[in-house]
């Protein structure tokens, strides 16, 4: 579908401007006059992710070919439209890559970023589009937690598109009844328990909802595991090596069985194939005091316009915390409140045979303008702090979320065996909260990390 003068296609077939020739060095003053782009994004009109699909084609690049057209550039911009599964969608874009076809500008996982810089289908954006990426003044409005979404091995990739933050939850209604303050904040893990014992005095409620078990999958790993881990000092991946449990991997798994073992959460609801499903019901319901999760539960779950389990009094009955280390500053980087973050990037093939053009591309759909203009209005956390001021003055809780929880968050290791590691804890958690002790599921855990990813690739303990 053609959009005005953009060149718009949606076209499965349609070819990259991509070369095998690369670029390194640019210099922006002696670029074609008419370069021709294509971008892709797992995006399609009328399917997955509508929204932005729409937004590109007939908001984004008819804005960058007149910005263009400005500059005396006549750009001509071509979207290539996906809507297919995630992981189709990653192995779609590693053999494009891989073969040299891959589009000029395309999204991708934060997740992926490692793997794919390791595979060699990305490169720093320095080396593709030379030193004046570090110039551009969008980095400024980026907080630097959220930089690392985009970057590996302390080198940029990419450009952030947007990110979350993990809180903690809790009903404002049982903590009166149970004679806790309505403006709680925990500041260590036994404030979290201490709470959860004065709920357990209330019948019907269970006082902790915190992910864990198998089939709560990805849950599990960063609504649950990640943050506790994070909170005792640790992580799963440090120094190029993946880390053998540790006195930080132990405590996190302390916690479940604090949780779990004391009977301040369910743990049969841990092992439901639908379970998350069924606790988001039961917070909604007034059924659950605490729940860790992240801003998606205001967002898309509680809302009370449109949610899967909507809450009428959700603005003024749903409270919210920072998520406490184990102790004051026990945290990473000496940290009093942790969080951990998701999110994706738009980078640059490094075979572009417009790299300039790329990078003005990128630049350009990342600015101000351009990202309140692809939310449309919506309360929705992008990577920029200043759209985020903007936008979210209405939201005082997605506003905590950007001015608290993004400037201390941080991001899972990027790197292609992240997905079986975080299978690996799903069922060290899974075990703690069936009953065995944490220094059983984390010896099981070590073995089974170096069958996985070899001894070499893992050291140290944390």
């Amino acid at each position: 579908m053609a959009i005005s003068a953009a060149a718009v296609t949606l076209a499965a077939g349609c070819s990259s401007s991509a070369s095998s020739s690369g670029a390194a060095n640019v210099n922006p003053s002696n670029q074609p006059k008419n370069p021709t782009l294509v971008i892709t994004a797992n995006d399609i009109s009328g399917g997955k992710n509508a929204a932005e699909a729409d937004w590109i084609q007939k908001t984004l690049i008819p804005d960058f070919v007149k910005a263009e057209a400005a500059k005396g550039i006549t750009a001509s911009v071509t979207f290539r439209a996906n809507g297919v599964d995630d992981t189709a969608y990653k192995s779609k874009l590693a053999l494009d890559l891989q073969s040299g076809t891959g589009d000029d500008v395309f999204a991708l996982d934060g997740i992926w970023v490692g793997e794919f810089a390791d595979a060699g289908y990305l490169k720093p954006l320095s080396d593709v589009a030379g030193t004046q990426i570090n110039d551009w003044d969008g980095w400024k409005q980026i907080p630097d937690a959220v930089q690392a979404l985009g970057k590996y091995q302390s080198k940029r990739y990419g450009v952030p598109n947007g990110t979350d933050g993990r809180v903690i939850f809790y009903n404002k209604q049982l903590f009166a009844q149970a004679g806790l303050p309505a403006d709680w904040q925990p500041k260590s893990w036994q404030d979290i328990y201490d709470a959860a014992a004065k709920l357990k005095t209330l019948s019907g409620v269970t006082p902790v909802q915190w992910d864990g078990g198998v089939p709560m999958g990805e849950a599990t790993t960063i609504q649950g595991f990640l943050p506790l881990l994070a909170g005792a000092g640790g992580s799963l991946y440090s120094n190029g090596k993946w880390q053998q449990p540790g006195k930080a991997f132990k405590a996190a798994l302390g916690f479940y069985q604090q949780v779990y073992g004391g009977g301040f959460g369910d743990a049969v609801l841990q092992q439901d194939a639908k379970g998350r499903d069924k606790s988001f019901a039961e917070f909604a319901a007034g059924k659950i005091g605490i729940y860790a999760e992240s801003d998606y539960m205001w967002r898309s779950v509680v809302n009370p316009k449109g949610g899967t389990a909507p809450m009428a009094d959700r603005d003024t009955n749903v409270g919210y915390a920072l998520i406490p280390a184990q102790t004051p500053g026990a945290g990473v980087n000496n940290q009093d409140f942790v969080s951990y973050s998701g999110g994706s990037d738009w980078s640059i093939n490094p075979k572009t045979k417009y790299p300039q053009a790329a990078w003005d591309f990128l630049a350009f759909m990342n600015s101000n303008a351009e990202t309140v203009s692809r939310i449309g209005g919506a309360a929705k956390i992008t990577a920029r702090s200043d759209v985020n001021t903007q936008v979210l003055a209405g939201d005082p809780m997605l506003r905590f979320v950007n001015d608290k929880v993004l400037p201390i968050t941080s991001f899972r290791p990027s790197l292609e065996a992240y997905n079986d590691v975080s299978a690996l804890v799903q069922k060290a958690v899974a075990d703690v909260v069936g009953g065995k002790s944490p220094d059983e599921a984390a010896a099981a855990y070590g073995k089974a990390l170096e069958a996985r990813v070899g001894a070499d690739s893992v050291a140290g303990g944390s």
